[in-house]
């Protein structure tokens, strides 16, 4: 089945692409391992950075308004890995360049939704997922909020769905499209929603291949030792693990790149869209 043109912008895409968008973003990243991982390192990094601000509640608040611009910087490192370049850690701040002030205020907008669904799940859980997130308060494993609090994170992954579909492309369309901050989530939650096949069979794919595929072979490790995992077994997966996360980074990019047809200039250059 081929991609069918919706409009100049979006293609509809058929649910098969959406397993590939995995195994695309590996491809970026073996295109500059170890610029990725220090790129995701910085990230990390930076954010614990924030996280120390000494006045309460004003680290959480940074971090989250700059989530929107600094997935954007993942975007560009994956465009530039697919043109073949090599990324580097001072990209890491190329995605709130990009039209600063509107990452901003998508930043401002997602901390908004942020702190909506926090107090829709309070109805529910009885403000534990909100005292988690806000204090770092952790309930009993065996008293009655941690059952509220498995409530919560229930209702709150299904409220932060629409979020996600919100501002998936929302950050590269306001960057490289120029568009406006309403007209980029617009345009980013019905683009997501028309290709809701590719992204549920990437969804399965992100399943399979970021917890459940870690889980059985942890599980397998235990079982083969007899319930004692050496520390050196357990070094062989790190790197393993250490890879995953640019990869689903770099798979981001390949979404919308399939689905915004932005395929690198170079025809050789890592798995330009096909039209299947």
């Amino acid at each position: 089945m081929s991609e069918t043109p919706i409009t100049p912008q979006t293609r509809l895409l058929h649910a098969g692409r959406g397993w590939r968008w995995l195994a695309a973003g590996w491809a970026l990243f073996r295109v500059s391992p170890i610029g990725w991982l220090a790129l995701v390192f910085g990230y990390y990094l930076l954010m614990s950075l924030i996280g120390l601000i000494p006045i309460p509640f004003l680290g959480m608040v940074i971090a989250m308004v700059l989530v929107p611009g600094l997935s954007m910087s993942f975007m560009v490192a994956s465009r530039q890995a697919a043109r073949g370049e090599a990324v580097r850690v001072p990209l890491l701040f190329s995605g709130l360049r990009a039209q600063t002030q509107k990452q901003l205020q998508l930043g401002v907008i997602y901390f908004v939704a942020l702190m909506v669904l926090m107090a829709l799940t309070a109805l529910s859980d009885q403000g534990a997922l909100m005292q988690l997130f806000l204090e770092g308060k952790r309930p009993l494993p065996a008293g009655p909020e941690a059952q509220q609090l498995v409530s919560g994170l229930g209702l709150a992954a299904l409220l932060y769905t629409p979020i996600m579909l919100l501002f998936w492309f929302a950050p590269a369309l306001v960057a490289w499209h120029a568009m406006s901050v309403p007209k980029a989530l617009f345009f980013s939650f019905f683009a997501c929603i028309m290709n809701w096949r590719a992204f549920l069979t990437y969804g399965l794919a992100c399943l399979l291949v970021l917890f459940l595929l870690p889980l059985a072979v942890l599980l397998s490790i235990v079982l083969i030792t007899g319930g004692r995992v050496q520390p050196e077994v357990m070094g062989l997966m790190f790197p393993f693990l250490l890879s995953l996360l640019p990869t689903l980074f770099a798979s981001f990019y390949v979404s919308y790149r399939d689905i915004f047809d932005d395929s690198p200039p170079n025809p050789a250059s890592v798995d330009t869209p096909s039209t299947d």
